[in-house]
């Protein structure tokens, strides 16, 4: 299975995997792969063996909160895709984000139950057709907005006090 979550998260990273990369993998590896348009992508059947897991969120100012979260959605399969929000989605809640889009992905990224963080899609369709994601899952405080047919949807519960620890209230506390 672990070769099928790397080789998941590197065709979703490269929009499938290249000839180049291809050519330096294990036979093993190189035969759960398939051919489409000059780029490798995993069988339908490998893929059917992992179990894809999709969340998101702005993550402007990290705190424990995105680390509970971000840990309990891993618990649902076994890899965690983030869709980080795109500069625009936030200013459209009207603020300015304080990081840019690929430092918070990197900062995402380097998380523990992270496996691949990804700009999130203004078209929610073509980022699911993208992930292609078994789960989705919703932290307390998000509107389960995104319902697709066949996909499980989780909705995580209340896992710690976020008096101090919500986004907003770090922000108010500095001033911002």
């Amino acid at each position: 299975m672990k070769e099928a979550v790397k080789l998941y998260v590197m065709q979703l990273q490269y929009g499938g995997i290249a000839e180049d990369i291809y050519h330096f993998l294990p036979a093993r590896e190189k035969g759960m792969l398939i051919e489409r348009d000059g780029r490798f992508f995993l069988k339908d059947d490998e893929r059917k063996g992992i179990k894809v897991v999709l969340t998101g969120g702005v993550f402007d100012v990290l705190h424990i909160g995105h680390i509970v979260t971000l840990s309990e959605a891993k618990k649902h399969g076994d890899v965690l895709v983030v869709a980080v929000a795109r500069n625009e989605h936030i200013r459209k809640k009207g603020r300015e984000p304080i990081h840019d889009l690929e430092y918070r992905k990197i900062m995402v990224e380097c998380l523990k139950p992270v496996d691949l963080a990804i700009a999130g899609f203004e078209d929610e369709k073509r980022m699911l057709e993208l992930v292609m994601p078994d789960v989705i899952v919703y932290g307390y405080d998000q509107k389960d907005s995104v319902r697709p047919k066949g996909v499980e949807i989780v909705k995580l519960e209340r896992r710690i006090d976020d008096s101090k620890f919500k986004t907003s209230k770090i922000l108010e506390d500095l001033g911002l």
